[in-house]
């Protein structure tokens, strides 16, 4: 399934939200704002960007996607389950026991996931194993990682960083999620990570920078990293926390905080 007109897209994100909502509800925990910011680079990756099939998850030449900021795993599964990988009413099982959705990635139990996540700051790590593997193999993947903002106060990540440009890494594309709110206030309050476009680029990262909420800015930055050659790509994506549902947006009180039955109700009406 490949998505190219841009308001197919917009209907798709509107349905990974939902997905998001309904998951997030039915547990009565997990972390709406973050996925909510996310969705719509989510819906582009996988209902355009990425090459997978979702009858073969574990098909060799596939691009990979590691979602670093693995608590937002609600706006992974929202994705995956609307591509197929697994029933959509599957997401209502969301953090129940036995269930193999739980609240992070679990690559060896749900189909679609490339790499398990949630300590925050080791997605790059393995985003960049991933890009020189398929290099030292001599494969045309690419490999995506999504990062929150509020994860790049990690030293980590800017030692994988340094790899990255170490080893020409083309074939590796970071997306950062700059919706500047993390779970104790903004970026700038906690740890500042600014200015995100300078520092990527001091460590050899071509930047692009775009709307995080405007489908053709995100098509677009796709295919400028796509033809960018000897170095990896850095898209630093401005977002709103809550996109889609009023009342979270730009809420850090919605980070990591589930919706009662009548928000649930309003957040699920404005995503009609």
């Amino acid at each position: 399934m490949k998505i190219g007109e841009v308001k197919e897209l917009e209907n798709m994100a509107k349905e990974v939200r939902k997905g998001i909502i309904e998951a997030v509800y039915s547990a009565q925990s997990g972390h709406p704002g973050g996925s909510l910011s996310v969705a719509d680079i989510l819906t582009v990756l996988y209902f355009n960007e990425l090459n997978i099939d979702e009858k073969n998850p574990k098909w060799e030449d596939r691009d990979r996607m590691v979602l670093s900021k693995g608590h937002c795993s609600p706006a992974l599964y929202s994705c995956l389950a609307n591509r197929g990988f697994f029933p959509v009413e599957d997401l209502k099982t969301f953090r129940k026991l036995d269930s193999y959705l739980q609240g992070h990635p679990d690559m060896n139990k749900i189909p679609g996931v490339d790499m398990t996540t949630g300590s925050l700051g080791q997605g790059l790590s393995a985003a960049v194993g991933m890009a020189i593997t398929g290099k030292m193999d001599n494969k045309d993947y690419r490999v995506y990682c999504v990062l929150g903002d509020g994860e790049i106060e990690e030293g980590q990540i800017w030692e994988a960083a340094m790899s990255a440009k170490k080893y020409a890494l083309d074939n590796l594309c970071v997306i950062v999620d700059n919706n500047n709110l993390q779970i104790d206030g903004t970026v700038e309050e906690v740890m500042s990570p600014y200015p995100i476009d300078e520092k990527f680029r001091s460590f050899g990262f071509e930047i692009i920078k775009i709307d995080g909420h405007n489908m053709q800015e995100i098509l677009d930055a796709f295919e400028v990293a796509k033809n960018v050659k000897g170095k990896p790509v850095c898209i630093i994506a401005k977002t709103i926390k809550g996109k889609g549902v009023s009342f979270m947006e730009n809420q850090v009180g919605w980070h990591g905080k589930a919706p009662n039955e009548e928000q649930y109700r309003m957040a699920m009406d404005e995503l009609v």
